[in-house]
């Protein structure tokens, strides 16, 4: 097997992604995509990237999925310890300032960047963005991995503040299905998830019901189906 094939077969799982977390009128609602790549193989193309950390508190993972998975897990546990010892849930900010702590004091080992997102009864709905290096920031949307590239300026002009939880969640869905469609790394479905006062809902969107955007293509069955509709000058350069 050539050697550089065989380099991307042991490459660590990478969730080189796309992640987002925006805050609407009485919640939030976190974003993701599905492609898990080791290499430039996909590895995973129907992986959970949005993690419960407590029932109203999850986490949206990129980088390194080893390292993401086991900092939630360290998180989730401590979490739990907490809520036992004050009697009541961990507020978003205290998981969020929980997840800073542990990525700042592993700044040097941890390959991950993630998004907090919640709501309790003291703040509402929260966002908070942990990058590389465990800088904490409390934002009213956020979005990371290596699709967020492409969305920095689409935010720039689609978020507004006041949205509803239809209109948030429609943002989220679209702005995910857009960095599908740029970034080679992101791809699978998309998965939602809406934290309010009233619970947690989650949804799920299929690739072939994302919206198709410039020059991409309709999902196809197979590479023979796409010859033999696009006619025999297809391959002419």
């Amino acid at each position: 097997m050539d050697q550089s094939i065989q380099n991307d077969l042991n490459a660590p799982h990478s969730m080189g992604t796309t992640i987002i977390g925006v805050t609407y009128n009485g919640g939030v609602v976190l974003g993701a995509d599905s492609r898990t790549s080791t290499g430039v193989y996909v590895a995973n193309r129907a992986s959970d990237k949005i993690t419960q950390l407590t029932d109203n508190v999850y986490l949206c993972r990129s980088g390194s999925a080893a390292d993401s998975q086991v900092l939630s897990d360290y998180v989730r546990h401590f979490l739990h310890q907490h809520t036992i010892q004050q009697g009541q849930p961990a507020t978003v900010k205290v998981a969020a300032n929980l997840i800073r702590l542990f990525a700042y004091n592993n700044k040097n080992m941890l390959q991950t960047g993630l998004i907090i997102g919640g709501w309790d009864k003291y703040k509402g709905g929260k966002i908070y963005g942990v990058p590389l290096g465990g800088t904490i920031l409390e934002q009213p949307f956020a979005i990371g991995g290596s699709g967020s590239t492409y969305l920095y300026g689409f935010f720039d002009q689609e978020w507004k503040e006041g949205m509803t939880k239809e209109e948030a969640e429609r943002l989220v869905v679209k702005a995910v299905s857009l960095a599908i469609a740029r970034d080679g790394a992101s791809g699978g479905v998309v998965r939602t998830v809406i934290i309010n006062s009233e619970g947690v809902t989650r949804n799920y969107y299929p690739g072939d019901t994302l919206p198709l955007w410039h020059e991409e293509l309709e999902p196809q069955n197979s590479l023979l189906d796409i010859l033999s509709s696009s006619g025999p000058d297809m391959m002419v350069t």
